[in-house]
Order: C-alpha cells, then sequence, then structure tokens
C-alpha cells in the first residue's frame, strides 16, 4: 500500500510540476504592451506610447527592459508642471521621455549592482541605486514583471531626460 501511495504521489507531484510550469510560460506569454494594457495601472503610459507610436516597438521581439511609471506617477508629474494630460500628450519630446524609461535587453533585479549606470533608448544614461531599488529618483515599486519580449520594473516617478 505505502508503494501505491508513493507512486501516486510521485505522478501527482510531477503532473503538478509540469502543470506550474504551463502556467508560468503562459503568464510571460504576453508582450510588455499587452501586460500594461491588462494591468490597469498604466492607462496614461500606454496613451502616452499610442501617441509617441511607440506601441509597435515594445510589442516588437526586443528583449526590451522597461520602467514602468503608474497612473499614480504621471498624476504626479501632471500636478508638479502644472500640466493637463493632453497637454503631456502633446509634447514634442514626449517619445524622447518615453524612449527614457526604455533599456535595450532584458535586466532582472538579480542583474543590478548599486551605482550601474545603463543607457536607455533615448541615449542618455540612468543611474542605479540598491537599497532601495531606485532608478535615478524613482522607486521601483514592483520588480521583474516578465514579458514575452522582456521585463517591466514598476516605479513611481516619471524619469525626465
Amino acid at each position: 500500500m505505502k508503494k501505491k501511495f508513493t507512486i501516486v504521489f510521485c505522478l501527482f507531484m510531477l503532473f503538478a510540476s509540469y502543470s506550474t510550469g504551463a502556467f508560468a510560460a503562459e503568464s510571460t506569454s504576453k508582450d510588455i504592451v499587452d501586460i500594461a494594457v491588462e494591468s490597469g495601472d498604466f492607462e496614461i503610459l500606454v496613451a502616452a506610447l499610442k501617441k509617441a507610436e511607440l506601441v509597435e516597438t515594445l510589442k516588437g521581439n526586443g528583449p526590451f527592459t522597461v520602467f514602468a511609471p503608474t497612473d499614480d506617477a504621471f498624476k504626479k508629474l501632471l500636478k508638479d508642471l502644472n500640466i493637463t494630460a493632453e497637454e503631456l500628450l502633446a509634447r514634442e519630446d514626449l517619445k524622447k521621455i518615453l524612449l527614457y524609461h526604455v533599456v535595450s535587453g532584458k535586466v532582472l533585479s538579480t542583474d543590478l549592482k548599486d551605482g550601474m549606470k545603463v543607457k536607455t533608448l533615448a541615449d542618455q544614461e540612468v543611474t542605479i541605486s540598491l537599497n532601495p531599488v531606485k532608478v535615478n529618483d524613482a522607486k521601483v515599486i514592483k520588480p521583474d514583471v516578465e514579458a514575452s519580449n522582456g521585463v517591466i520594473h514598476v516605479v513611481d516617478k516619471v524619469l525626465l531626460p
């Protein structure tokens, strides 16, 4: 009886680990833009990506690392700059601001080093600091959201080049 139980248990564990692996693969089957859209926390970012014509780029193969500001981060920026979302979306430097949030390659939080400088697609560097993890002065509030074409690190502030 013990032997049967052990065999059944081992088969169950094998099946469970296979199922978990399938679910893990499924969670990264969405690209960066799809994850941002479905999250609901990045409506202003997604609108800005559309306006700057960067959606197709961030749906591309990548890999990309995106420091994604939340809607709350954008609202704080709008308040600080005393402008509306429409005015932000109309800025001539919108594309450069957005590209300042994107790095070529997949950089996970485990790859980060204190004081590390990373070149963005805006052709400017951001500085990484640890404890707490920050990109320039934006705190990473949720690291390592993996996508099929890279990784998203959610930040609490909009980075300005």
